[in-house]
């Protein structure tokens, strides 16, 4: 399942920036790469997904997203994370964790697929700043097409 995932998100490289959006090619966040990579790799979501905006858990303080990870994916030890992983990140202190980027290289230079505003989705290296901005890891679950 990892290879798949990881190949799955560097074939989003490229798509449009899009908010709420989950469409290879023609637009994505970074809620709807994952989305996609959901879908490719193991089928329908099968949950439907209030809308939100940019500042959705700000307001009322709660881990929104945190929460649904853990629902939906399996929730694994910060550590070092693998191909694969869906990475949840804080975007600065204080602030509710709500990136998520995809795993797509490990070892010494590990690097993950993400969608970003202005930017599209792209492939970043998982540097030390990225790495402190990570609060969380989650592999998808097993299964699928």
């Amino acid at each position: 399942m990892s290879e798949r995932a990881a190949l799955a998100a560097r074939g989003w490289i490229g798509t449009p920036y899009r908010h709420r959006a989950a469409a290879k090619g023609a637009g994505c966040d970074c809620l709807g790469l994952v989305r996609g990579v959901w879908a490719e790799t193991i089928g329908p979501l099968g949950v439907d997904l209030p809308a939100y905006t940019p500042d959705w858990a700000e307001p009322s303080r709660r881990e929104v997203l945190r929460v649904a990870l853990e629902e939906q994916l399996v929730a694994r030890p910060l550590g070092d994370p693998e191909e694969g992983d869906v990475l949840l990140f804080r975007m600065r202190e204080g602030a509710m964790a709500k990136h998520l980027g995809i795993l797509v290289g490990a070892g010494p230079f590990p690097a993950f697929v993400h969608a970003q505003a202005g930017l599209g989705v792209i492939e970043s290296r998982l540097s030390p700043p990225w790495r402190r901005r990570l609060v969380a890891r989650f592999a998808f679950p097993e299964g699928g097409q």
